[in-house]
């Protein structure tokens, strides 16, 4: 059951570990149907975009809250214990699927051998992932300030392809979720309109506990939040 709007949740610890730039963070990425929220809880450092108006950096501090739209390619700096609650559109389905790493264009040409670059399970692999991206975002950023108006359209393209596989499982996924608990809220205002309190009688309390261990995410360690079962204290 995802959280009311059919939104995602998550606790992110950004990666301390240090990069070719001089920098730490995380691994430049992009989201191809989906915003995502950042709201900082702890710690400082900055969030480096590329969209059509170039290059940015903005701060991070403890109570920013800072959100982007689709197509905003992303990288996460730490500055020193940086700590985020992630909000994200349609389920969490930027961390299951909606995103596509600055990977060097060679690699992304590469649909057949993308995915065991974009899998992270330890963290060695988390590491080289992060610096693969690092180098394509590198090279981006600089034919992006330089002027290259096709340097965007190209890696959006090459994006795209990589995930035409699964776009039917998104759609299924934004059904289910955003566009099912939207129609809901139009159901309710007609019932309300009618006199009707029939939903109001299901009101309950829900808890939403982290799922396991930490996981190695695009940006740092993940707190993954899932419905705990018998989540409801009047089950």
């Amino acid at each position: 059951m995802p959280f009311p709007g059919g939104i995602g949740i998550s606790g992110l610890r950004v990666y301390d570990w240090p990069t070719v730039d001089g920098l730490c963070g995380g691994s430049p990425h992009v989201h191809l149907t989906c915003a995502e929220c950042y709201y900082v809880i702890g710690g400082q450092g900055s969030v480096q975009t590329l969209t059509r108006r170039g290059f940015a950096e903005t701060p991070l501090r403890e109570g920013t809250v800072a959100w982007f739209t689709p197509g905003t390619i992303h990288r996460l700096v730490n500055d020193g214990d940086l700590r985020i609650i992630v909000v994200m559109q349609n389920s969490g389905l930027p961390e299951a699927g909606d995103a596509v790493f600055t990977f060097p264009a060679e690699v992304l040409a590469d649909a057949e051998n993308y995915p065991a670059h974009a899998q992270a399970g330890d963290e060695e692999s988390a590491r080289q992932r992060r610096d693969l991206a690092l180098e394509g975002f590198l090279e981006l950023r600089r034919r992006v300030e330089e002027g290259e108006g096709a340097a965007l359209d190209d890696f959006y393209r090459s994006a795209v392809q990589l995930k035409q596989d699964v776009l039917d499982a998104w759609e299924k996924r934004w059904r289910a979720g955003a566009l099912a608990s939207a129609e809901r809220t139009g159901e309710q205002l007609d019932r309300l309109r009618d006199g009707d309190i029939g939903h109001l009688g299901a009101a309950d309390i829900h808890v939403m506990r982290a799922e396991g261990p930490q996981r190695f995410g695009m940006c740092g360690r993940l707190d993954v939040h899932d419905p705990a079962e018998g989540s409801s204290p009047h089950d």
